[in-house]
């Protein structure tokens, strides 16, 4: 390998996500801005963004803006059948930018849109053997409490993913302390591309999201459609990798601001400037958050002039 190809290997991608929403492209705008300002020896990675094709386009003044924030932008062609069903057009994205990253970079940074870099991440640096780096979910929502017997949603998840006993272990949620069997929060994935996790995760659910027997539990509880993606996720995990290959990042990771309130746990930040990623459910559309968020004046101010006005 010559040393130009080594250093392209060593190169860390962000990969997220975007659709044609002012929700979503602000968000988006705000996550790489937010890496270009505050990711410190990150800050200069590739983004890669990409953008689902199904009859709508992100608006002129966000691709704009991002080509200036050197991201990338990648079209990608996904049918609408797809894009009606909750996340499967991630997925495609995640896959397709998987194979594309082989070879090419040794980790991939899948982030959900709506992630915020307070700080450089250098906990996404994988250590030698580890294979994937994670937060749990942030509450309970559809997960299999630890304890307690698996339910019919997830013995069917275990069966499509392969998941032996064996390969289950303990996971405390973010927010509400819950023991679960692991249930990985899909808004950020840590990965090696060569492993092909994120082929696997795509492949398993398009498999089998529209089986019937899944298409009964839909009809008992409307959240095994919206969290079907993740809870295919934690199966192919837990198929793919045993314990010691995978690393539960810090808790200033992936931290729900949305949910601070609700945060039961010792780790509960004062302030957001702890953390080193956040996620969040657009608290620009609270007309008060310069007043409710618990964020010093500063970084207040970072963020309400990159809001749209």
């Amino acid at each position: 390998m010559t040393h130009a190809q080594k250093k392209q290997k060593e190169q860390r991608v962000f990969v997220t996500v975007i659709y044609p929403t002012v929700w979503s492209e602000t968000n988006a705008l705000l996550l790489v801005e937010s890496i270009r300002s505050f990711a410190g020896s990150f800050s200069q990675a590739p983004v890669w963004c990409f953008l689902p094709q199904y009859g709508e386009h992100i608006s002129t003044a966000t691709a704009d803006r991002l080509t200036k924030l050197k991201a990338e932008l990648i079209p990608y062609d996904i049918n609408m059948e797809s894009v009606r069903f909750f996340f499967a057009a991630d997925m495609r994205a995640a896959w397709i930018a998987e194979s594309t990253a082989t070879g090419k970079t040794d980790l991939l940074i899948w982030l959900g849109s709506n992630t915020i870099v307070l700080k450089e991440p250098q906990a996404f640096l994988l250590s030698e053997g580890k294979n994937f780096g994670y937060r749990p979910v942030h509450h309970t929502n559809v997960g299999s409490v630890y304890d307690s017997p698996l339910d019919p949603f997830w013995t069917l998840i275990y069966k499509y993913c392969g998941v032996s006993n064996e390969r289950v272990f303990a996971m405390k949620t973010h927010i509400d302390g819950k023991v679960l069997r692991p249930y990985f929060n899909a808004g950020i994935l840590i990965t090696r591309p060569e492993k092909e996790l994120l082929k696997e995760w795509h492949d398993t659910f398009f498999k089998v999201y529209q089986a019937p027997e899944l298409q009964e539990l839909y009809k008992q509880n409307e959240r095994y459609v919206i969290f079907l993606h993740q809870a295919i996720l934690s199966g192919v995990i837990l198929h793919k990798f045993p314990q010691d290959e995978i690393l539960e990042l810090p808790d200033t990771y992936n931290y729900p601001v949305h949910l601070h309130d609700e945060d039961v746990t010792t780790h509960r930040p004062s302030s957001i400037e702890q953390l080193v990623t956040l996620r969040h459910e657009g608290f620009y559309q609270d007309p008060d958050w310069l007043a409710n968020m618990p964020v010093g004046d500063s970084l207040k101010q970072w963020l309400a002039e990159r809001l749209p006005k």
